[in-house]
């Protein structure tokens, strides 16, 4: 792993306060209806549960778990399912929850399986968009958190190798010198 520091991006305050902000619009859409959440693991986890919690219509949950990362920052263009949904999304209002929307590889991918499994409604929810390096123009994100610059970002469910995620807030990576 390369030497770096962590910087602020967001604060814990400023995250919290606009997952409840985006509740209040998922609310608003939904109401008088079913949602299913359906969570990317492993980053989406703390963004998810932040944003079940100020829910108010009837909410389900499932997971699915894939990638075009690896160990390093930057996608390599291949989407790999790991983990696949547990109950099927057909007739379902989908709300897909994501940590992050880059490349738009994976969620490209998944948002086509979601529409071959006929949701009855599919949006994006992600807590960061970097549009910047979208190289699937088609990926929009419905709910989002904040548009960021063309950094590489930790903390809240999002990692570094693995690490960071615990952290209460966004920071950005900076890096500092050789491998360590």
């Amino acid at each position: 792993m390369k030497q770096h520091v962590v910087k602020t991006m967001f604060s814990e305050d400023q995250v919290t306060e606009r997952i409840r902000e985006l509740a209040k619009e998922i609310n608003r859409d939904y109401e008088g209806k079913t949602l299913h959440l359906v969570g990317i693991l492993k980053g989406s986890v703390p963004f998810l549960w932040e944003l079940a919690k100020h829910l108010t219509v009837p909410v389900t949950m499932d997971f699915m778990s894939c990638s075009s990362y690896g160990s390093g920052t930057r996608s390599t263009g291949v989407v790999r399912l790991n983990k696949d949904l547990d109950e099927a999304v057909e007739g379902k209002h989908v709300i897909i929850v994501e940590d992050i929307i880059d490349s738009g590889n994976t969620m490209s991918y998944l948002l086509d399986m979601m529409r071959r499994r006929r949701a009855a409604s599919l949006k994006l929810a992600a807590l960061l968009d970097k549009p910047s390096r979208r190289v699937h123009p088609e990926v929009k994100v419905d709910y989002c958190g904040f548009v960021i610059p063309d950094e590489f970002v930790v903390g809240f469910g999002l990692d570094y190798d693995q690490q960071y995620r615990n952290l209460p807030y966004i920071g950005y990576v900076e890096f500092t010198g050789a491998e360590e």
